[in-house]
């Protein structure tokens, strides 16, 4: 199971604690922002793409929208998310709980502007009901993001 996957990752750096289950479902920004009780912008949303044959993750704030003008000229390419078969066998984790931590070697993360207006926010943990409440020091370094990306819109009007 992902979130076991996750909560092994997280054990290696002595925080597994931190990952909250819940008995509801978090697997949409809106039902994750209900279950912690926060704004749904602090929702840290993976998205996953796919670049020239390569599965991409973007880690967004929850108000935030893919901007396709914004993300072919940093990719070079038109935002072609991933399907839920192909998230979750190239990823390694189910639409829903798609997250940036334990996921398959050689997948890049990539986080977006969107969540630098924040202390903490909450990324899913591999499962469509966890999360886990980091700050943004500490998802740069979980996550184990290559970059900062700029590839929103909605965010900041």
């Amino acid at each position: 199971m992902s979130i076991e996957k996750v909560r092994a990752y997280f054990q290696t750096y002595g925080i597994a604690g931190r990952v909250r289950e819940f008995d509801v479902s978090s697997a949409t920004v809106e039902l994750a922002a209900q279950a912690l009780h926060c704004e749904p912008c602090r929702i840290a949303k993976t998205l996953s793409f796919m670049v020239e044959s390569k599965p991409l993750l973007i880690v967004a704030a929850g108000d935030a929208k893919i901007d396709n003008r914004k993300y072919k000229a940093r990719f070079g390419t038109k935002a072609k998310m991933l399907t839920p078969d192909e998230a979750e066998t190239l990823v390694g984790h189910a639409v829903g709980g798609v997250c940036p931590f334990a996921v398959n070697e050689g997948i890049p993360v990539c986080l977006d502007e969107s969540l630098r207006r924040f202390e903490t926010v909450f990324p899913a943990c591999g499962s469509s009901n966890s999360a886990i409440e980091l700050t943004i020091p500490e998802l740069e370094q979980y996550s184990g993001s290559t970059s900062w990306v700029d590839v929103c819109k909605g965010w900041n009007d």
